[in-house]
């Protein structure tokens, strides 16, 4: 299963402590999450709630660091919120997330556990390697719900392969053609971790997603880690 894939020098200048963790899956048999599943996502939403308890949503930690990490490169937190605080915010004010799939279920429910961005994207078919960096003139991101084409910011931090925006703001926003179906047969999960999230809880949630997908989609995995030292997989 290769894949090339780097992170910019950029992005270690914002947090010199960053880690994504990866986990690249083929031969997947997704399916609509079979209740054993979709009870793990209720019982993760249930201890969320228990941990947080009367505290804000932004002042737990490992928010509070994405939001500080969010203005520092100009979004301000409270207009686009990390992927991981606005699943917080869901779960908090008591709602039950919606069930989607096996594979991305799997990333909502380790999201949870470990309050860190788990992000899944199909595969690439060939092309240009994927690149987390800092926006470029000719970047474009088509939104999921239709719209016209955008063309992010200078300085935003974009998750891209060539121009060709994935992802927008680090983890806000996936793009049109990046979500995950039914027939989705290789994926690759994007594990962020912030100099907040020690080692062994991002490898304690690598671990989580794989044994996850191994259960109840199958498949064949590897997983690497991406950081200041290692910021590039493949040629």
């Amino acid at each position: 299963m290769p894949l090339e894939y780097c992170i910019d020098p950029a992005i270690f200048a914002l947090d010199p402590g960053y880690r994504r963790g990866l986990i690249i899956a083929g031969s997947l048999a997704n399916q609509p999450s079979p209740e054993a599943l979709i009870a793990q996502l209720r019982g993760q939403e249930l201890k969320l709630r228990g941990e947080l308890g009367e505290v804000p949503v932004t002042e737990h930690p490992r928010i509070a660091a994405w939001r500080s990490i969010y203005r520092s490169f100009g979004a301000r937190p409270s207009d686009f919120r990390s992927s991981i605080e606005a699943l917080a915010r869901r779960v908090a004010r008591g709602d039950a997330l919606p069930s989607i799939n096996a594979l991305v279920d799997i990333g909502t429910i380790v999201s949870l556990r470990y309050l860190t961005p788990v992000g899944v994207h199909p595969a690439p078919d060939g092309g240009a390697p994927l690149q987390l960096r800092l926006t470029v003139p000719g970047d474009t991101f088509l939104p999921p719900d239709g719209g016209p084409a955008e063309s992010p910011a200078p300085g935003e931090v974009v998750f891209v392969q060539g121009t060709c925006v994935l992802t927008r703001r680090w983890t806000w926003r996936q793009a049109a053609g990046t979500l995950t179906h039914l027939d989705t047969t290789a994926v690759y999960f994007n594990i962020d971790a912030l100099s907040v999230l020690p080692d062994a809880a991002l490898k304690a949630a690598s671990a989580d997603v794989a044994a996850l997908v191994q259960e109840f989609c199958g498949g064949v995995l590897e997983s690497a880690v991406l950081d200041a030292r290692n910021p590039r997989l493949g040629n």
